[in-house]
């Protein structure tokens, strides 16, 4: 029995044969130009391993990094992401490029690609892969634009973890809207998707007139899958909620 619970933005707790696995923690109520609009993360008990999919600052947060690491778990992020964990003092640090795997716990946690500019401004130039992870038939698909190549994943996929927006208005490149979203999910097939990445955080200045940005991604992306990829399962999960499979 697998349990998945959405905290909010990209984070989500996998929780599988006794090993459990944290992505992309942002646990604040606030970041930069960014209110939490979903209640509050609650605190965790400890986790085996965090997966960072990229560095961008919504997804590698130091301070909630900080707040879930302790010396019995790991972090696995892209190559080259390790030297900006400054003072989270996690037991060990796992970098891998596509194709890679670690063992953690029970599970096995294997690196896919990602298809995002992962840059970190302003004071970390250097462009680092940015990653998916899949473990126990859960597909992290981290940031991502659409690509062909997703079709690779088809077969060994049976719950998706997918971004369907972001925290604003509009996306930059190398994001899924609801649309973009579901052909992923008909690239992939899994038996069931969750979307993730949308409806926890907006700009200050936003709150009132883009409130829809908070509802709206995910009943459209329902909308979309139910037409493109009918044979896949949505479950939108509310902030804390949990999906047993």
């Amino acid at each position: 029995m697998r349990r998945i619970t959405w905290l909010g933005h990209a984070t989500v707790l996998i929780e599988s044969n006794g090993t459990r696995l944290l992505t992309d923690p942002l646990l604040r109520g606030r970041i930069a130009h960014l209110r939490r609009h979903a209640p509050r993360a609650p605190r965790l008990d400890p986790v085996d391993a965090v997966l960072v999919s990229h560095v961008h600052h919504d997804h590698l947060d130091l301070p909630s990094l900080r707040a879930v690491a302790h010396a019995g778990a790991s972090v696995v992020l892209p190559v080259g992401a390790g030297r900006l964990l400054r003072g989270a003092p996690f037991g060990a640090v796992r970098e891998l490029a596509v194709g890679g795997q670690v063992r953690v716990g029970a599970l096995d946690v294997r690196a896919v690609d990602a298809w995002h500019d992962a840059t970190r401004w302003p004071f970390f130039a250097p462009r680092l892969d940015a990653l998916g992870f899949v473990a126990d038939g859960v597909w992290f698909a981290g940031d991502t634009d659409l690509d062909e190549r997703m079709e690779t994943l088809r077969g060994s996929v049976d719950v998706a973890l997918l971004p369907i927006w972001g925290w604003g208005p509009s996306l930059g490149p190398g994001h899924l809207d609801p649309e973009r979203a579901a052909r992923a999910v008909a690239l992939v097939a899994p038996r069931i998707v969750v979307p993730i990445h949308w409806g926890t955080y907006l700009p200050y200045f936003l709150g009132r007139r883009h409130g829809r940005l908070l509802t709206a991604p995910a009943r459209e992306f329902a909308d979309h899958v139910a037409r493109t990829a009918p044979a896949t399962d949505v479950v939108q999960l509310a902030h804390g909620q949990s999906l047993e499979v």
